[in-house]
């Protein structure tokens, strides 16, 4: 009984756990960068001022980094005039805590590793208050918000902790923006063909668009049998198949051409995605791959084309119907596990939402669809290519190249889209009103099918950072392939 009691006093006393920090580390660090500025070189690429425990600290680092970014010299006499000079830190006034720290300062050497140890802390003690949050949020039970969207919640600051190290989202000061922007026109600047954003492969296309941009959300619209999934399949496989990776200073992987793309096919399998890929690559029909009419020299082709195709880091999910959540995390375990430059979704309209009030109603549905994608681009910072379907009313006009408004089932689509694209192939609509031959109208039909023939249209129809209008581009059916038209200064010599 005795034993009993004791056992229940421990587990009523309180049990006071202070958050994990490490001050000397925070003191050894600083006092190195005080006493050599080239230690703050060794650590300002992953240690922000966030990442210190003590106020204080985090005011001395940040204070010393902009003086060093400025070029000019971090020590405890230059630094004491932009810190409270009334602050005691125990028995000592901030001037003389400072000449402390230097004077007791570690080597430039160890610099980098008490920098990493203070990161790791930091984010152990924002783990915390993450953890804290979640068991705190699923003992409230709040009945706007059920368990998969707590789940989503959580999922989706853990990642942003994963990637950046914080996940309390907030401002930005100008001076960070306007450094990515600056390191956004250099790489534009040193890239081949000048792109800022992820080459699509086709060049009139990214001379237009300037790449796919990071953040953006791109609608890929048309009617049924244009070619969207074509040209959707077209760029996801000349991005990753032009992957090159290039090593970070804190060894992880970017993409330095092309880019890890993850491609949400609800409409068709994996196996019918792949078979297109490879008639675009081997020029072998993709009808005569399913029926198996080749012959034995297509099939070597086949087959080395599949070997090759293996290290392309092209990732397919063919769940049907997946919700914006579900696609939501995938895309975030992709990106952690490897990586993920580019997101293709074919199509909007196959998707659900995640509410149930949305689900009752199709335009709320496909509001909170179009509205999630957006927030997903920014999220991960990769560019989402989107394929929507077109209302029917194109096919009542005389002039069938598509506008916005025939965007189907909510004005949301073209409101959070950053670049509508329209694709649109003359030659379709004008096979179909063949005339009978031997006549007048059969002559002049068959002058326009000449002119149209293996011919595309990508109409952008919206674009926030660039010109819209048309871009024109070669189509081979039988391979479902779209390509550049030759320039005009590289075609043949034509006499009159």
């Amino acid at each position: 009984m005795v034993d009993a009691v004791r056992k229940l006093e421990v587990a009523e006393s309180p049990v006071y756990r202070e958050a994990p920090h490490n001050i000397e580390a925070e003191q050894a660090l600083l006092g190195a960068i005080l006493v050599n500025n080239d230690a703050f070189y060794r650590v300002s690429d992953f240690l922000k001022s966030t990442h210190f425990y003590e106020p204080l600290h985090k005011k001395i680092y940040e204070v010393a980094g902009d003086l060093i970014r400025m070029g000019k010299m971090a020590n405890p006499v230059t630094l004491k005039t932009f810190l409270p000079a009334n602050e005691k830190v125990g028995e000592l006034t901030v001037a003389q805590y400072l000449a402390r720290l230097a004077a007791e300062a570690v080597t430039i050497i160890n610099a980098s590793d008490y920098g990493r140890a203070i990161y790791d802390l930091a984010i152990r003690r924002a783990l915390i208050s993450l953890g804290e949050e979640m068991v705190n949020v699923a003992y409230d039970a709040p009945v706007d918000m059920p368990p998969p969207e707590q789940i989503e919640a959580a999922e989706r600051r853990l990642f942003e902790l994963a990637e950046t190290g914080r996940y309390d989202g907030g401002f930005e000061s100008f001076a960070d923006a306007t450094k990515i922007a600056v390191d956004m026109a250099n790489a534009a600047f040193m890239r081949d063909g000048g792109l800022s954003g992820v080459s699509t492969g086709l060049r009139d296309l990214d001379k237009r668009m300037g790449g796919l941009q990071p953040s953006d959300l791109i609608v890929l619209a048309g009617r049924p049998g244009m070619g969207k999934t074509s040209l959707a399949t077209n760029i996801a496989y000349n991005i990753a198949h032009a992957y090159e990776p290039a090593q970070q200073a804190d060894g992880s992987f970017k993409a330095a051409r092309g880019g890890v793309v993850g491609f949400f096919s609800l409409e068709m399998s994996s196996e019918q995605l792949a078979t297109r890929i490879i008639s675009e690559q081997t020029e072998i029909g993709s009808s005569k791959i399913r029926r198996g009419e080749i012959t034995e020299a297509d099939f070597e082709k086949l087959v080395a084309c599949a070997q090759m195709m293996q290290k392309v880091p092209l990732y397919i999910d063919q769940t049907g119907g997946i919700s914006i959540a579900q696609l939501a995390a995938r895309a975030r375990r992709l990106k952690r596990q490897r990586g993920l430059d580019v997101i293709i979704i074919d199509y909007i309209q196959l998707m659900q939402g995640s509410s149930a009030k949305s689900s009752q109603n199709r335009v709320q549905e496909i509001t909170e669809i179009t509205t999630g994608l957006k927030a997903l681009a920014k999220e991960l910072n990769t560019p989402i290519i989107a394929l929507s379907q077109l209302s029917r009313q194109v096919e009542s006009r005389d002039d069938k190249r598509p506008q916005l408004s025939d965007l189907r089932e909510s004005g949301s689509i073209e409101q959070d889209a950053d670049v509508v694209l329209f694709v649109y192939r003359e030659e379709y609509y004008l096979k179909n009103k063949e005339p009978k031959p031997g006549t007048d109208e059969y002559l002049r039909w068959e002058t326009e099918m000449n002119e149209v023939r293996g011919k595309a249209e990508v109409i952008i129809a919206k674009q926030r950072h660039g010109p819209t209008g048309t871009v024109s581009l070669g189509f081979q059916g039988e391979f479902t392939r779209f390509h550049d038209l030759a320039e005009e200064h590289h075609l043949p010599e034509r006499f009159e």
